[in-house]
């Protein structure tokens, strides 16, 4: 198994496409190193097609943070990031701000 990560930040504070795009760029060079992100910003095309409340989105991002094995806080203000690192540290989740930490605790941790 490969260790999953939740990858929060902003999303609707300031140019939402380029908080997507670095959502994106952040997921893309963790699945480099092998881990499997989620990035819950994707949900943005999603309800472009179909819109749905924001509190269904947040449900749907919290169900899907409570089965990541770690969450990447990416910079940037943001009170939903906020909260999902928030509900991380409750549920005993491991929050990384930076790459390398995040790199070294996937180097040590056993996922099988």
């Amino acid at each position: 198994m490969k260790p999953k990560v939740y990858i929060a930040g902003p999303y609707t504070k300031g140019d939402t496409i380029h908080n997507i795009r670095e959502a994106v760029r952040h997921g893309n060079m963790i699945f480099n190193y092998g881990m499997m992100p989620f990035i819950p910003h994707l949900t943005g095309f999603w309800d472009f097609l179909v819109t749905r409340d924001v509190k269904e989105w947040y449900e749907y991002d919290n169900e899907w943070l409570l089965v990541c094995d770690a969450v990447w806080r990416i910079k940037g203000k943001s009170k939903g990031a906020d909260a999902e690192v928030k509900l991380a540290k409750k549920k005993g989740i491991p929050i990384f701000n930076t790459f390398n930490e995040l790199l070294e605790w996937s180097k040590v941790e056993d996922f099988t």
